[in-house]
């Protein structure tokens, strides 16, 4: 089956968020620690408003990689607000994203050299 028009623009942004989900929210966390609200609303504010999850898809996606120990949660309460778990990276979690920031590096230069796609900001 083919898609085509808007159904293939969802399909390419969607395979482009699922595939780059962990190296974002590994990013936010390294630079401090988040909960989950947080993490989704600077990820839509950053890309201004290109990049949204779900908060379902959301904590799904930080849960495993909390499991994969790339990155530790902590409860946080504070008065007159309910308990939040606030995420962090872990060293391990940092390789990851070094070694992510690579991967994704060569293949948005692959892009600009195969396909002609340049970055925003370079248009």
């Amino acid at each position: 089956m083919t898609t085509t028009g808007r159904t293939a623009d969802r399909a390419a942004s969607e395979g482009a968020r699922k595939g780059s989900a962990d190296l974002l929210i590994l990013a936010l966390v390294d630079q401090e620690a988040l909960h989950g609200y947080d993490v989704a609303r600077l990820l839509e504010e950053r890309s201004r408003g290109t990049i949204r999850f779900t908060l379902a898809s959301l904590y799904e996606t930080l849960y495993r990689l909390e499991d994969r120990g790339w990155i530790r949660g902590r409860w946080v309460e504070k008065a007159g607000q309910r308990r939040r778990r606030y995420y962090r990276i872990t060293p391990v979690g940092r390789r990851v994203l070094a070694e992510q920031r690579e991967d994704w590096a060569r293949f948005i230069a692959a892009l600009t050299l195969v396909a002609g796609v340049k970055p925003a900001w370079e248009t």
